[in-house]
């Protein structure tokens, strides 16, 4: 199928604007190749260090022919998507003796859940952490003994920082290995509605305790479709996992298999292999052109668009919002899972999952068919879906049609025309709205202004009664410079509850709302930020704010209120306190969200 014209277009002009930057990148990872095996350049004593405690391997790695495998891990036992990792490491290392090889721990990175910090000071140093975490992974990597790496981390930040630093260390080859979802639990939309109750103070602490947890009950990730379960996706349509490895629940034979093969697979790709293929060109503008078509044809998450943007910075790549709007504009919306629907990604994954949704849009023409992946040249090996046979790693074709039209659907026949990610931009800045669950009655808001600094104000006046009529909440000085652009989930059931009462309602805010956005409008990850002095410092109470996601528009149609002063805060208090004291270099130095939210200088 010939490549849809919108879709070249994209990826033509992402080329051309990423031209200067991409050729430097490439001539620096093509330096690095060109040293050859790197433990080879090793001094005696370093070479001595590094495999003192190697035990059986070490008269292999001290011959220097046979690959060795980096294994860079985010494993932690508090968090359930993470506790499976505990055991991969010598997984691994048997796996690649019996092809020859041998692996070591590079290092571990940190793993924070969004889920335990909402709500919390905690959450204030969620999305540094995905920096934390690519240089956790670069300083693992920097002992230069390794011909491959494998990383395995799956939630939010985790994925983001990981691929960052593979593209810091774009000449070796990087495959990312998933623990898989945990067993569907209580249903999501019964979360949901426990969750609303206890807002309105209908049921107590202790029912809605037994709720959550009979929601998150076992190893594996959250079954829900939020950021961890769209990095997933996304590392099957970047071929960075192996096919059909995304959504595998932990503990199972099958996860087993895909572990070991992902593992050998690597050090086959190494240049002691038969196949180089570094990350760097597996990360190419395509690449994140079919990132951004995943993103869109799923719902996924809206802490996408500012990770995509970093990630693909670090190998020289420019993205930004435009491009993620016009991608939109012509994948349709194939998935309905809970935030979107009511399913979760384990039902998503039985319906046909992600190798019958990428046959799909490879025959509409809507993703590049040519790049090249972990798993060989050529998308079409992600149509296809793993099985065991006589406990052997084995593929065959994904089934032709979806088992649950009301999970999944075909290209010519979705949920919506166009994707789950609209962008707005008007007098109050530029932000993006995750409109895939939102109804198209709830797509247009107009309505006078309630402004706070503070989630927790927010939900004061909710429990005082203050919201009795159609209302925008601005919730500012929640940006990236200004304490580190916490998720403000926490407020989705206040929201869900005004709506729900009839009222117009709508969230603008500078911070993130997470990739469980929902069924109520959010204008988020405004920019410039209010701290910078951005239009949304200048908002007052009453002022009367059009929130359109219908036309892409986010206005304050109050008179001239440009010509305002700039509100300023006090924000003290989120200088200290659960290490936020560590993170001043970090607020400082940070880049607005449309260019990826980070501290890093990718474009020197």
């Amino acid at each position: 199928m010939k490549l849809n014209a919108n879709i070249q277009k994209v990826t033509e002009r992402i080329i051309r604007r990423s031209e200067v930057t991409r050729e430097r990148y490439l001539d620096r990872i093509n330096a690095a190749k060109s040293k050859g095996v790197a433990r080879s350049h090793l001094s005696c004593s370093g070479q001595a260090h590094a495999y003192a405690a190697s035990g059986q391997d070490k008269s292999i790695l001290t011959d220097g022919k046979a690959g060795n495998l980096a294994i860079v891990t985010a494993y932690n036992d508090m968090l359930s998507a993470h506790q499976p990792f505990e055991t991969y490491p010598q997984m691994i290392k048997a796996a690649v003796r019996e092809i020859g090889g041998t692996a070591q721990v590079a290092g571990g990175v940190p793993a924070m859940c969004d889920g335990v910090t909402q709500g919390e000071f905690g959450m204030e140093l969620s999305l540094f952490s995905r920096d934390v975490i690519a240089l956790a992974a670069s300083v693992a990597l920097s002992h230069n003994t390794f011909d491959a790496v494998v990383f395995l981390g799956v939630c939010d930040k985790i994925v983001p920082g990981l691929v960052i630093a593979a593209q810091t260390f774009g000449h070796l080859p990087a495959v990312f290995i998933p623990a898989g979802p945990m067993q569907s639990g209580l249903a999501n939309d019964e979360k949901a509605k426990v969750r609303q109750q206890f807002a309105e103070g209908k049921i107590g602490r202790g029912e809605l305790l037994a709720a959550e947890m009979a929601a998150y009950h076992s190893p594996g990730t959250c079954t829900f479709y939020g950021t961890a379960n769209t990095n997933q996706m996304l590392m099957e349509f970047m071929g960075l996992h192996l096919p059909g490895a995304s959504f595998v629940t932990p503990n199972t034979p099958l996860r087993t298999a895909l572990t070991a093969e992902s593992a050998c697979q690597a050090l086959r790709l190494s240049a002691t292999g038969h196949c180089y293929t570094p990350v760097g060109s597996v990360l190419d503008e395509r690449t994140f052109v079919n990132a951004m078509v995943g993103l869109n044809a799923t719902g996924g998450s809206t802490n996408l668009l500012i990770h995509l943007v970093a990630m693909a910075r670090a190998g020289g790549i420019l993205i930004d919002w435009e491009d993620f709007e016009d991608v939109s504009e012509v994948t349709p919306l194939m998935a309905r899972v809970y935030p979107n629907g009511l399913a979760d990604v384990n039902h998503f994954h039985a319906a046909g999952g992600l190798g019958l949704m990428i046959r799909d849009l490879l025959r509409a023409g809507l993703l590049h068919p040519d790049t090249i992946t972990i798993a060989g040249e050529g998308l079409e090996q992600y149509t296809k879906e793993p099985f065991l046979i006589d406990n052997k790693l084995n593929y065959r074709e994904c089934p032709k049609e979806s088992a649950n039209d009301s999970v999944l659907r075909s290209v010519d026949n979705p949920f919506q025309p166009t994707g789950g990610i609209k962008q707005l931009c008007g007098s109050l800045g530029t932000c993006i709205m995750k409109v895939s669950a939102v109804s198209s009655e709830h797509r247009l808001v107009e309505a006078p202004a309630r402004v706070f600094h503070d989630q927790t104000e927010v939900k004061n006046a909710f429990n005082a009664g203050e919201f009795t009529d159609d209302v925008v909440i601005v919730v500012r000085f929640q940006g990236p410079r200004a304490n580190g652009m916490p998720e403000l989930h926490s407020l989705t059931p206040v929201l869900s509850i005004l709506q729900g009462r009839g009222q117009k309602v709508a969230l603008v805010t500078d911070g993130r709302m997470s990739g469980a956005s929902g069924k109520v409008p959010a204008a988020i990850h405004v920019c410039p930020e209010a701290c910078d002095g951005g239009p949304l410092a200048k908002v007052m109470d009453g002022d009367i704010l059009r929130v359109d996601a219908i036309n892409g528009v986010i206005d304050n149609l109050t008179g001239d209120f440009i010509s305002r002063p700039a509100m300023i805060t006090d924000l003290t208090a989120n200088q200290y306190g659960v290490g936020r004291e560590l993170f001043s270099t970090f607020r400082n130095s940070v880049n607005a969200a449309t260019a990826g939210a980070t501290i890093f200088e990718f474009d020197r």
